[in-house]
């Protein structure tokens, strides 16, 4: 009954163009209605199971179907079963797509034969558990990615990285910036505005673009749809988003770049499914930080507490549940006011990255303490099991009173620290 309710609201709301798209449905619900029953009668030999893959985010598109690899390689999932998927919606990455199609069972009858599964005792027996494009349990650093390129794939990205003006041979490195443009244009038909405490400001990631060029990299801006350009003359920083943009281009800098800056913005999730070295910035809310990365590097977002006239603590962010906010509506409740990352902090972090994978970097006594102190704040939950990433040292340095070390706290961090050495 709660179906053929949701029908009719559905129709109710969306008028003859549902209703005409409906009955359309009907002969492939008729023709999948066989076919769940002998995926039924299958299962004590076999177990059938679906599931959707959301192609129309690409940090869902990317992330889920890897994971769930990965999960499969360490044995995570039924070994009898035979699992085949459908996409849920438009494709944000054709080239992702193919990619997919190449690793994995895709159907498009899959999706009316989940759906009337689903409406059936039993159902669960026969959906793909998915992960929600989380790491938790730190498989990626020890299974290799799933996905590679073909030989004719490597020629062209070659010359795509030509076209950018980058020589044969050249590092480069990608950055991004989430704006609200991708969600404005492609998915229009929601207001996606409750997400916009998660920007941040392009014009800030351009002194570490400089010091990136100043290191011999090339320094590419990515993105679908960006609300601005940039202006500057250094031919070395590329406004690919703008000028060059596609989605081969998209996939293929994301695995082959350096490392890769961004802040939440769904792209981040191509470097991490081909196993780049990340640096986060502006990451927010705190207790969503990808801990599991052990080439990750991040820093948070600031949050001042506008009655008090002062910084929320880590720890105060992530007691309260304010660690967990979602929606501007809640940080407005709170009458907190969030603050981004400077273009110190950034070009800070991204020296230290590049310091990191150059094997020159030396961290002291004193920033192994701050980062056991930190760490320590956190909780293993849904959201985080394994913390394995690193904070931005001169990000601790400066923002101790962050940490709101006493002197007891200060020695149980310094304890806890020579607990992990011995």
């Amino acid at each position: 009954m709660n179906f053929i309710y949701n029908q009719i609201e559905q129709v109710r709301k969306g008028g003859i163009s549902i209703l005409f798209g409906k009955l359309c449905a009907i002969p492939l619900i008729l023709l999948a209605l066989p076919v769940v029953f002998l995926v039924r009668i299958l299962r004590p030999l076999v177990v059938i199971r679906f599931e959707s893959l959301h192609s129309n985010r690409i940090g869902h598109f990317a992330l889920d179907a890897e994971l769930y690899l990965c999960e499969r390689d360490a044995g995570m999932h039924n070994s009898r079963s035979v699992d085949i998927f459908y996409y849920n919606g438009q494709i944000s990455n054709y080239q992702l797509k193919r990619m997919w199609d190449r690793k994995l069972h895709i159907c498009y009858f899959a999706k009316w034969v989940d759906r009337i599964n689903r409406l059936l005792p039993g159902a669960q027996n026969h959906v793909v558990p998915m992960s929600s494009s989380r790491d938790i349990y730190g498989l990626f650093k020890d299974l290799a990615p799933h996905l590679s390129f073909t030989a004719a794939e490597e020629r062209l990205g070659q010359e795509g990285l030509r076209t950018l003006g980058i020589p044969d041979g050249n590092p480069f490195v990608c950055f991004n910036a989430r704006d609200s443009a991708y969600l404005e244009t492609e998915l229009s038909s929601k207001d996606w505005s409750y997400h916009n405490y998660r920007d941040s400001n392009i014009h800030n990631y351009l002194p570490a673009a400089e010091e990136l060029v100043r290191q011999g990299y090339f320094a590419i801006r990515m993105g679908v749809f960006v609300k601005e350009r940039l202006n500057i003359a250094n031919y070395k920083i590329i406004d690919y988003a703008v000028n060059y943009r596609t989605d081969f281009l998209d996939i293929y800098l994301g695995a082959k770049c350096r490392f890769f800056i961004c802040d939440t913005a769904g792209i981040y999730a191509i470097p991490m499914i081909f196993r780049r070295p990340i640096v986060w910035v502006n990451y927010i809310p705190l207790e969503h930080a990808p801990t599991w990365g052990t080439n990750h590097l991040f820093i948070p977002k600031k949050l001042w507490l506008r009655k008090e006239r002062r910084f929320l603590t880590f720890r105060e962010i992530l007691y309260s549940g304010i660690g967990r906010f979602l929606k501007n509506e809640q940080y407005e409740q709170m009458r907190i006011e969030v603050i981004e990352n400077t273009p110190e902090e950034i070009t800070a972090l991204v020296i230290e990255m590049d310091e990191r994978l150059k094997g020159r970097w030396q961290d002291t006594e004193e920033d192994e303490e701050l980062q056991r102190c930190f760490w320590s704040i956190f909780k293993p939950s849904e959201l985080n099991q394994v913390f394995l990433a690193r904070i931005g040292t001169e990000f601790l340095r400066q923002n101790q009173e962050l940490l709101d070390l006493d002197t007891e706290r200060r020695q149980s961090c310094k304890n806890i620290r020579e607990i992990n050495l011995a």
